[in-house]
């Protein structure tokens, strides 16, 4: 499902919420029929928050900012991170500290946990700010094979996705005075 509206409707607000960040002002976040506040750490393992912001170390590299991330969530993966950084067109750049890498390229590291994951539901934050238009194409043949694995996705975008996704929902925030 994609998540729209202007800015500061409270698209971000909403992903939090369902994420288990922040608390809604009234009623309860429920998943599989049980509050998730109730039993947060396995609801935790079915969730992959991917934010505006890269959330990436930018001290370290892109090989070491994988790892970190894997290790400190407990995460095992039978993938190469090399060949996920590869995929990504990080290749030769997976030993450069990430403070030294474009925009994009940064927003491709903190993208590799979509594929270091397992998580079933994706909460995905304007996934696409400084991606370029083969990164976009990547990311959504990456929808598509984590949809096609009985995965599901909430993001947030102000672009439009490419007809392959259009038969998708779309919930338009606006605001309200």
């Amino acid at each position: 499902m994609q998540l729209e509206g202007p800015n500061g409707a409270g698209k971000t607000s909403l992903l939090r919420i369902l994420a288990g960040f922040s608390e809604p002002m009234q009623g309860q976040v429920r998943f599989m029929q049980k509050c998730i506040r109730r039993d947060y750490e396995n609801y935790a393992l079915q969730v992959l928050f991917i934010g505006h912001k890269t959330g990436v170390n930018t001290q370290l590299n892109a090989l070491e900012n994988c790892q970190f991330w894997l290790d400190t969530h407990g995460l095992k993966t039978d993938l190469n991170i090399y060949d996920v950084l590869s995929n990504l067109g990080l290749v030769g750049l997976e030993d450069v500290p990430v403070r030294q890498l474009s925009a994009g390229q940064q927003r491709r590291v903190a993208l590799a946990r979509l594929w270091l994951n397992d998580a079933k539901l994706w909460f995905l934050d304007e996934p696409f700010t400084a991606v370029d238009k083969k990164g976009v194409a990547l990311l959504q043949q990456r929808f598509a094979q984590h949809l096609a694995q009985q995965g599901a996705i909430l993001l947030t975008s102000h672009q439009d996705l490419t007809a392959h996704f259009s038969h998708l929902s779309k919930l338009q925030l606006e605001y309200r005075i």
